[in-house]
């Protein structure tokens, strides 16, 4: 077979492989029983934004009760790196930011956060508070302080820093 006559079967196979790439899971919806994933803890008893990553084959989610933790789970390395999907609640899409709306989780790499603020997570901790939609972010970072940055932005000194257990008494607790 000549060359010419080889690169159009080279193409067909090619994309017949990208064809077959799996496609990202959707967003599983909370239930009362998910647990954290580093805490086991139901995370119905934490307020605030939460998190997902489909990992490996994993036909159910990992769950995390605060963002804080899905950016540490991504970082470690003894974790499992093989991801698929990670979604994390919107915190725009409700009045009250404690609130997890049913059906209201972005990809957590199209996201935008804002760091720095006083808000509080499902850990006590300083959240890293999770938007779809960049003016509810700004809008958040204007009356709680904090910048807004994207996924990529997030590094692990903001992730594994210590922190004071109290939060700050201006702030919002999620």
């Amino acid at each position: 077979m000549s060359f010419f006559r080889l690169v159009p079967v080279c193409l067909t196979l090619l994309t017949a492989c990208d064809n077959n790439q799996v496609a990202a899971p959707p967003p599983a919806e909370l239930t009362s029983d998910a647990t954290g994933y580093y805490c086991s803890m139901t995370l119905a008893e934490h307020p605030g934004p939460k998190a997902q990553i489909f990992a490996g084959d994993a036909a159910e989610p990992a769950w995390f009760p605060s963002v804080r933790d899905m950016f540490a789970y991504t970082m470690l390395p003894e974790e499992n790196q093989n991801i698929r999907a990670i979604y994390v609640s919107d915190t725009g899409a409700s009045d009250d930011v404690s609130i997890i709306r049913p059906g209201a989780w972005v990809d957590a790499k199209a996201a935008l956060y804002v760091l720095g603020s006083d808000a509080t997570g499902g850990m006590g901790l300083p959240e890293l508070v999770p938007f779809a939609d960049r003016k509810k972010a700004d809008a958040f970072a204007i009356r709680h302080g904090g910048e807004v940055v994207t996924f990529e932005e997030v590094t692990p000194d903001h992730i594994f820093t210590e922190f004071e257990a109290d939060p700050p008494a201006a702030g919002v607790t999620m």
